[in-house]
């Protein structure tokens, strides 16, 4: 959820001064966009990883604080809530072996994990919702110590003018329920996926990372539960984005897909941020205007499924990142790998190509594409080529491996770790299964609730054999 802040509460004055130093900010990055000062250096991969802490009755352990202290690793960090963790990995460029490095180093920090996790009595799930969390649950006691998260909270329900939060989602069940806080949030654990670019290619990379994401959607859904109730294929999407929802601001919603691709520059999307957004984090910092401080502190507060970020090289150089948010923690370290992989080498062709990615769609099917394929996974029917009701697996199939197989050969990609990886993708398409397909076939065909589930879930996990090979 993004760096700690010094305190929680703030006054006018913070606010004022927050936003005169984020407009400075963003005009100085819009600069430096426009005199080309950003690194080209080459792609690079990385990744972050949510999970859950599990008891040994399958139920979420609000303990982080304890497992933080026996796992002792700087790579792993506080979430929002108490029983969440997150994972992160040292980038790799991506050409080579640098994916089955990637999967290498998050391997052997989960195995660590695990064993930490084992010695003070808890377990480790690698999944988007865990089916057994309970609406109670996510209340404050079980929110992460920490001055962000309580600000967050409370800056949230200031713009909702104390209003609850209403969460309503519609798939196989219906779910109605209603949040005084921002826990909600809590529930949904994603596996991000990094990208960084190259100067001047950071428009047609993140129109493309839109475009990419419904068929990437489709093939990694795993959370097709919340509270019990069989919702979407990947329910995390509506979740998180009525979560945070801020209310009225209905033109400024938090999580977002958005409104419109980008033009020319990437510094649309952070001049919108301070134009569109009201600030939720007014944290001023003594820093100068070139560590964009105040611009990347505003952009943590909007989790737009396809996010971009700013970083620099070691050399000093400014970069941008792009990061794709629409993909579910697990099922295991081979299938987020393999949805890396997709992601990497599909965004790659689609940016690339002499079409332009806004050229091939328009937004507002892009937009219903994701969607649909949030809702249906692999079942979903989207249009593609100006062509309505297109099955989504085929289009994989037929369509989106190839360009992905050809993108990541533009990056030199080691050929066995293409054919590895986007091959895991390739299985789930012929045999109708990834994450959520298990889930709800597995709860069918026995009959069983939640927490039975997830312990076949979780012994499966353990084998890192891929989902689409794990047996009903």
């Amino acid at each position: 959820m993004g760096e700690e802040l010094e305190r929680s509460s703030f006054d006018d004055d913070d606010f004022r001064e927050f936003v005169a130093r984020m407009r400075s900010e963003t005009d100085l990055l819009r600069e430096w966009e426009r005199d080309g000062k950003f690194s080209r250096g080459p792609a690079t991969s990385g990744f972050e990883l949510e999970a859950w802490l599990v008891d040994k009755d399958a139920r979420p352990a609000a303990q982080n604080k304890a497992f933080l202290d026996a796992v002792d690793h700087s790579m792993v960090v506080p979430e929002l809530s108490s029983f969440n963790v997150e994972f992160n990995g040292n980038p790799e460029q991506l050409t080579g072996h640098g994916l089955s490095r990637l999967q290498t180093d998050l391997e052997d920090l989960w195995r660590h994990a695990v064993g930490a996790a084992d010695s003070i009595g808890l377990r480790l799930a690698m999944i988007g919702i865990l089916p057994t969390v309970q609406d109670t649950d996510l209340c404050i006691e079980n929110m992460s110590d920490g001055n962000r998260y309580k600000a967050l909270n409370e800056q949230v329900f200031r713009l909702r003018k104390g209003r609850p939060i209403r969460l309503e989602i519609e798939g196989e069940d219906k779910l109605d329920s209603k949040h005084m806080d921002v826990m909600l949030e809590a529930a949904a654990t994603s596996f991000q996926i990094h990208l960084k670019v190259s100067a001047g290619r950071g428009a047609d990379y993140y129109n493309a990372s839109k475009l990419a994401s419904a068929p990437l959607v489709a093939a990694s859904a795993n959370s097709p539960y919340l509270f019990g109730k069989n919702l979407w294929a990947e329910t995390r999407i509506p979740l998180f984005e009525q979560a945070v929802s801020v209310g009225d601001w209905d033109y400024a919603e938090r999580v977002t897909f958005g409104v419109r691709y980008i033009e020319d520059f990437l510094s649309e999307v952070f001049v919108a941020n301070r134009q569109r957004y009201p600030v939720l984090l007014p944290q001023v910092k003594d820093t100068p205007a070139d560590k964009l401080a105040h611009l990347r502190l505003q952009n943590g507060t909007i989790w737009r499924w396809n996010r971009p970020l700013v970083g620099w090289d070691e050399d000093g150089s400014p970069h941008y990142r792009i990061e794709q948010r629409v993909v579910p923690a697990g099922p295991t370290v081979l299938d987020s790998m393999a949805n890396a992989a997709f992601f990497y080498g599909l965004v790659t062709y689609l940016a690339e190509h002499e079409t332009p990615p806004h050229e091939r769609a328009q937004f507002f099917t892009t937009r219903d594409n994701f969607y649909d394929c949030a809702k249906h996974g692999l079942d979903a029917k989207i249009r593609w080529d100006h062509i309505d009701n297109r099955r989504v697996d085929h289009l994989i199939l037929d369509v989106f491996l190839p360009m992905a197989e050809e993108g990541l050969k533009q990056h030199a990609v080691d050929p066995l770790d293409v054919q590895r990886y986007l091959g895991v993708i390739e299985q789930r398409c012929k045999t109708g299964q990834n994450g959520a397909s298990w889930q709800r076939s597995f709860v069918k065909k026995h009959g069983i609730g939640m927490s039975e589930m997830l312990e076949a879930y979780m012994l499966r996990q353990e084998t890192a054999i891929p989902v689409h090979e794990w047996p009903l």
